[in-house]
């Protein structure tokens, strides 16, 4: 009858400017979704050339690469009998567009270039690409001769179109038209489009994925149709982490659902769906019909081909499923460590050296390098060739096999108790049980000798000797103190980085892993090159509070005993002298706040975009159980003079996982000033008047009126 179609979708761990490697996963992609029996193939945007080349977008050398790897795709015997639809750059009339390029047995279809660019947060695609501003138009687009070659064909449609194939209608999006106010699927579904295609490059966040799965949901429970959306995957070279999710959704249901961490770099969902379930469904939305009746039509590409078999009475249709979400907990606990096992085999090096402090940061950073290699262990077990071939180079060993997610860890891990004299036994003692349990190769050292050099060398040239605040010392010489402290770690940490595994007899350096987390860069609560100052930092986008529920997990799940002392202390740099053997300093009290509040400043600043006046203004309601006005001033004002003072120290911030879309990370993300006027005069000054206003509105007496 025709009826059933299937399609295939994929999610891609393709790197940036890896032409040989994104070739590689894009044929195996399709290889597989012919296997699976598909007669279509989506794969993820830009996938040809990988989605964070950045400015490489401008090199012609980038379009004439991803241009080879067409023809290369085109030529190949595995794309022939099945629709392809791959993302590269393209570039028509002197203007870059990102585009998908639709090809069937040598033939392209149709070059679609996007519509709606991201242009926010991490995105910059309008920095590279222009949108495609001429709706239900196409024009001939010149191939280039090497692609000419291959096709027999001089020109192609470039433009908006759909694909009108024997038995449906394909229309295509690209991520952010999915997300836009009046997207694409909509018009297309009113004229008739029933299957929609999107190529996404979406990163992962936390707590993101529902929001996702309810988008791609609704484009059909609204019109009725299949939408079929991929997506990149791992750490192409960059802070972000794409999630995969590839997903296939029809009539508002989720049909199929693709992993969203994984150590696989293919990965392929298939579908069988039946179409006349989305003709049934559109028939009863009369307001949808009333619509479709008024609708300007897309050009129609014609497409001799069918996703369908005239024989496919007795072929089993796909059911609706019920979508599984990971926990915020699991996606730290996996998140970070797929993008930490595709930095360090990309980067080529031997394994990672993190200095642990005993604290529950530098503590959530080992136990997500110990979730790396139950993952990586658990990928070798099931059979993940690439896996282990990434192993054994890793190790330099190319007949090991890890077993072991503790055996494997002590391959590549290093932890280092850099201890002082103002260091605890209690840190010593946590950071040493958790790495016997983890299994890391653990180092204890001292660095008072390495102090004591350097403030002896200051001493000798100006004669004075700084001093603790305990010690008589003032706040200048205190800070001075502690920041030595924390710079020697640094450089100590980058040396072991770099010989201790030619002292103990190995191959390779070592990736130095950094543990600041979100709130502490916000507030600039690090002292700038210390060792929060490292190669990457898996737990940078990471706020106190999700470390904290993270622990406790880690806690019931790996059944690591060391983390409940580690949980149960107060946070603390141990930097200062101890009283009487005990830690006498704590991060909330240096800092004149909490990690609770800091999260929220975090929060308003950058996802509400308050400024000192809306964020007094918003917490004096939030906080008025547990505040006077007077008070929420104080810990605003006190916020904004600690975050405009430190601000210079994001410039330098190690390059950290993406997980919180309050990061204060000054690459790309969170573009501001790093020289303010910390006294925020102005916005003080009106913050000030709102609280007098509001105490005499509380006495009862007249407001007054604003005077400058």
């Amino acid at each position: 009858m025709g009826r059933t179609v299937t399609v295939a979708t994929c999610a891609l761990n393709q790197w940036a400017l890896d032409f040989d490697g994104n070739l590689a996963r894009i044929l195996k992609s399709i290889e597989i979704a012919k296997y699976k029996g598909a007669r279509y193939r989506l794969g993820p945007e830009l996938e040809i050339c990988g989605y964070g080349c950045s400015d490489h977008y401008y090199e012609s050398d980038t379009l004439l690469h991803s241009f080879e790897v067409l023809a290369k795709l085109l030529e190949s015997p595995a794309t022939q009998d099945i629709i392809c639809d791959v993302g590269m750059p393209v570039m028509c009339r002197n203007v870059r567009y990102n585009c998908r390029v639709i090809f069937l047995n040598k033939k392209i279809l149709l070059i679609r270039p996007k519509m709606i660019l991201a242009n926010t947060g991490n995105y910059r695609e309008l920095r590279w690409f222009t949108p495609w501003s001429r709706a239900r138009f196409v024009e001939e687009y010149f191939l280039p001769r090497m692609i000419q070659e291959v096709t027999g064909q001089e020109t192609v449609p470039f433009g908006d179109a759909v694909l009108a194939t024997k038995d449906t209608c394909l229309g295509s999006e690209i991520c952010e038209e999915l997300w836009a106010p009046k997207s694409p699927h909509i018009e297309m579904g009113l004229d008739g489009v029933e299957i929609f295609t999107n190529s996404s490059g979406s990163h992962h966040v936390l707590r993101k994925a529902h929001t996702r799965v309810n988008v791609v949901n609704s484009a059909t429970a609204k019109n009725g149709g299949i939408y079929v959306l991929a997506n990149q995957k791992g750490c192409d070279g960059d802070r972000l982490y794409y999630d995969g999710c590839a997903m296939i959704s029809m009539n508002g249901d989720t049909i199929a659902q693709g992993s969203q961490f994984s150590l696989n770099d293919v990965e392929v969902l298939v579908a069988t769906l039946d179409l006349e379930d989305v003709r049934s469904y559109r028939a009863e939305i009369s307001c949808r019909n009333l619509e479709a009746s008024k609708v300007n039509s897309y050009p129609r590409i014609k497409v001799n081909f069918a996703l369908s078999c005239s024989d496919d009475i007795c072929v089993p249709t796909c059911e609706p499923i019920q979508w599984r979400y990971h926990s915020p907990e699991e996606e730290i606990c996996l998140g970070p460590a797929c993008w930490l096992w595709d930095y360090l085999r990309r980067s080529e090096q031997a394994g990672f050296l993190l200095p642990l402090s005993g604290g529950i940061d530098s503590s959530a950073t080992a136990c997500i390098v110990y979730s790396m290699c139950r993952q990586v262990c658990l990928a070798v077990k099931n059979g993940n060739q690439d896996v282990l071939a990434d192993v054994r180079r890793i190790v330099n060993d190319e007949t090991y096999t890890p077993e072991d997610s503790q055996e494997f860890c002590g391959h590549i891990f290093t932890t280092c108790y850099m201890a002082s004299e103002n260091s605890s036994q209690d840190t010593y003692n946590r950071a040493k049980l958790l790495a016997e349990q983890i299994g890391s190769y653990h180092i204890n050292l001292n660095i008072d000798v390495a102090v004591k050099a350097i403030v002896g060398i200051f001493s000798m040239v100006m004669g004075r000797s700084p001093q603790f605040r305990v010690c008589g010392g003032s706040s200048r010489e205190n800070l001075a103190l502690q920041n030595v402290q924390a710079r020697i770690r640094m450089v100590l940490a980058y040396l072991f980085a770099q010989l201790s595994h030619w002292a103990r007899g190995m191959s390779g350096g070592l990736l130095v892993l950094g543990s600041a987390n979100v709130d502490e860069s916000l507030h600039g609560y690090l002292t700038k090159y210390d060792c929060s100052s490292a190669d990457i930092n898996p737990i940078g986008g990471i706020s106190k509070t999700d470390l904290r529920n993270f622990i406790q997990y880690c806690m019931e799940n790996f059944q690591l005993t060391a983390l409940r002392s580690i949980m149960s202390a107060p946070p603390t740099a141990e930097l200062e002298p101890l009283a009487d053997g005990q830690v006498s300093q704590t991060d909330e009290e240096d800092m004149g706040m909490t990690y609770t509040e800091l999260s929220v400043y975090g929060k308003l600043r950058k996802m509400a975009k308050a400024g000192p006046y809306s964020m007094f203004c918003k917490l004096i309601n939030m906080w008025k159980e547990i505040c006077t006005p007077r008070e929420v001033a104080s810990k605003v004002k006190h916020f904004f003079r600690m975050y405009s003072i430190n601000r210079h120290k994001m410039t330098t911030l190690t390059p950290a996982y993406h997980a919180e879309n309050y990061s204060p990370e000054d690459n790309r993300f969170d573009l501001r000033p790093f020289l303010y006027n910390s006294t925020w005069s102005w916005q003080f000054r009106s913050i000030d008047k709102q609280v007098s206003n509001l105490e005499r509105k509380e006495e009862g007496k007249p407001v007054l009126e604003d005077v400058d």
